[in-house]
């Protein structure tokens, strides 16, 4: 021991561990530098986009308070436009900065927003709760910095001022930075006196035993608060009296930017004192529930975790909680929820793209799921609050997570083409709710795509000709004698257009279902298939538009789906602005048929299932064809993108698992002898 540390320390001493430990740090390294490059270039990016709009329309709202007339001028009350939301005491801190806001607008905030959030990410960064390794926090800095410059409370802030993001700084500083309780409770009480629903941080201080911070927190609210007062008499007694603290200002109470308890209520159609009472009866129960697993989690180690909880139920409590002040969400990524390795991702997974995405990405637009749709970051500010089982520290899973299983390694298709990790067969099933989050974004992702590769209607209808004379050709033009012969028979006709309506989505989300359930083992694979296939498919709707054959005006094709086209139309009516209409080659319809097809004939148990799930490209093709919906080479090309898409697959995670092995308790028991051995 006393060589080892004369001579540099137990590195010196194991000269092998040392060189293998040599390469990992510096992979680390330079996975930190990407980290931290990435943060630079989105921070660049939001700063630019502010920068680069006009100055008139650039911060529309600081321009609103700060601007001729604003109501940030000593003269006139702050509430004379309801677009200011604040309390007066941070109308009063403000009014001192109007000169140097309106001499710097652009410039001065936007670098303080960027400066601001950069702090607030390095603090998040160091509050991690332990174990975490000593250098933990170089690489949660770049990576949490980078998810605030994604959020779009942060990115509203930018636009909007550091209103939303002061408040949960200065929290973070008094719990996380300052030193002695009475620095603690002047911060914490500067941000309520900003944000009044910060004070669900008093009772989160007495329980935790920061008695005194806790009561340093109320009488520095109250002293910002009475200094309003006595400055601004009017203004104080307008906002705390007339508006209830804040209410009414702003938008509209029952619009979709209240992302509080009081905004869904007035949603469900509840007013007048039916709605208050269950207003107040729901926010006191999330508030003590909220509490009580606040100060469980802070007992336990997990501050930070405390801190993105108390701010949830602060968010659900308030009566107005617009989207600036909603960034105590994405604390609650801090929180292990998940005993199984493949559980543990899906609530940070959830919470960053419910703060980075608008609604409309993550669920479809559907009368059963609008309740969840119109109030997806409240839904996730109550589960962080109230509902989600983050695991204690002293949790056995807390460190150790129960391990996804996978199946034995096999060597690379090709040397230079190594298996990628993360693709790796899963012998194990995968949570549902990360992969219906994960399908649901993937589609949306992929339609917003699919409708921005619109090519010309020129450009569209000359591929259409070439891929015409290319079918003469080959004699393989039998759209047309195909799409008459259907209009000839009507019962054809019905059965073919309802099956191009219905089966395409319907089809291969059972089979996923079914692989998932009954075929673990087959799921990944399956679905990582079809995900290159729609990635092939995309490619080729962006290089190549191709209007159908019913889209070819004077071929006679008629559209038996959508209706006779107004072919003087540029836009042909309302369908262009849902769907890119020239997305023909290849085509995706037949594409997710046959892979359908194909999934059925290789993992199906009986010859007759996979000759039923083959049926389903049949009548597909049949269906898009005799609907004029696409060429017969538009079937050739989506089975040319299949095709790659389970090659792709093949080459980067290596062939399908054949079956799953036996659990470990099995192998262990003794078998029981055969009778008659």
């Amino acid at each position: 021991m006393a060589d080892a540390e004369h001579s540099g320390g137990p590195g010196a001493a194991f000269p092998g561990a040392a060189a293998a430990a040599a390469p990992a740090g510096a992979r680390l390294r330079a996975a930190r530098l990407g980290l931290w490059l990435i943060a630079g270039v989105l921070a660049a990016r939001q700063v630019a986009a502010v920068l680069a709009t006009p100055r008139g329309e650039r911060l529309t709202d600081l321009e609103t308070w700060a601007g001729p007339g604003g109501v940030l001028h000593v003269n006139g009350s702050l509430y004379d436009s309801t677009r200011f939301t604040g309390t007066p005491f941070s109308g009063l801190v403000l009014k001192p900065l109007t000169k140097a806001a309106e001499d710097a607008l652009g410039w001065s905030w936007i670098f303080g927003t960027l400066l601001l959030v950069v702090a607030l990410g390095l603090i998040a960064a160091r509050a991690l709760p332990q174990p975490a390794g000593r250098r933990a926090p170089l690489t949660a800095a770049p990576v949490a910095i980078s998810l605030l410059m994604l959020s779009l409370p942060v990115r509203d802030a930018f636009w909007l001022g550091q209103s939303g993001v002061i408040p949960v700084l200065l929290v973070l500083l008094g719990l996380f930075v300052v030193r002695g309780q009475r620095a603690c409770g002047v911060l914490v009480g500067l941000a309520a006196a900003l944000q009044p629903a910060v004070l669900l941080f008093v009772p989160l201080l007495w329980r935790t035993d920061r008695r005194r911070a806790a009561a340093v927190t109320g009488g520095t609210f109250a002293a910002g608060t009475a200094l309003a007062w006595a400055a601004i008499p009017h203004d104080s007694a307008t906002y705390w009296i007339h508006h209830i603290a804040g209410t009414g200002l702003g938008g509209r109470a029952d619009g979709l930017a209240n992302q509080s308890l009081h905004g869904a209520l007035l949603r469900l159609g509840l007013t007048g004192p039916l709605e208050i009472g269950l207003f107040l009866a729901l926010g006191a129960a999330v508030a003590v529930l909220a509490l009580r697993r606040a100060v469980r989690y802070a007992r336990d180690g997990q501050l930070l975790l405390a801190v993105a909880v108390t701010g949830c139920a602060a968010i659900a409590v308030s009566p107005t909680a617009w989207q600036h002040q909603l960034l105590w969400v994405l604390l609650a990524i801090a929180g292990r929820a998940g005993r199984r390795a493949s559980d543990r991702y899906v609530w940070p997974v959830a919470v960053v793209l419910v703060m980075t995405l608008p609604a409309r990405l993550l669920l479809p637009d559907m009368p059963v799921l609008h309740l969840v749709r119109e109030n997806t970051v409240l839904v996730a500010a109550l589960a962080a609050a109230t509902s989600v089982p983050f695991l204690s520290r002293a949790s056995d899973h807390y460190r150790t997570p129960v391990p996804t299983r996978y199946a034995a390694p096999v060597p690379a298709r090709f040397r230079h083409v190594p298996l990628v990790p993360f693709l790796r067969r899963v012998l194990t099933r995968p949570s549902l709710l990360l992969e219906l989050l994960l399908i649901r974004v993937t589609y949306a992702a992929y339609s917003q795509v699919r409708l921005a590769a619109r090519g010309s209607r020129a450009t569209a209808e000359h591929h259409g000709h070439q891929i015409h004379s290319l079918e003469h050709a080959l004699r393989l033009d039998v759209e047309h004698r195909a799409n008459h012969m259907m209009v000839r028979l009507p019962w054809l006709d019905h059965f073919l257009s309802y099956y191009y309506e219905t089966f395409h989505f319907v089809v291969p989300v059972a089979v996923l279902a079914v692989l998932y359930v009954a075929r673990p083992v087959d799921y990944r694979w399956a679905r990582t298939a079809l995900g290159g296939a729609t990635l092939f498919g995309l490619l080729g709707f962006w290089l190549y538009p191709l209007a159908p054959p019913r889209l070819m005006p004077g071929l006679g094709f008629i559209d038996t789906v959508h209706g006779a086209q107004d072919f003087a139309k540029p836009d042909y009516g309302a369908m262009t602005a849902l769907t890119n209409q020239y997305a023909a080659m290849p085509s995706l319809h037949f594409g997710w048929s046959l892979w359908c097809g194909l999934v059925i004939a290789v993992v199906a148990p009986r010859w007759w299932m996979k000759a039923l799930g083959l049926l389903h490209p049949l009548f597909t093709v049949c269906a898009i064809v005799g609907t004029a919906n696409h060429w017969v080479l538009d079937a050739v090309g989506g089975a040319a993108v299949v095709g790659a898409g389970f090659a792709l697959t093949c080459l980067l995670s290596g062939p399908r698992a054949a079956a799953e092995p036996r659990p470990a308790r099995a192998a262990e028991e003794p078998r029981a002898a055969p009778v008659g051995s």
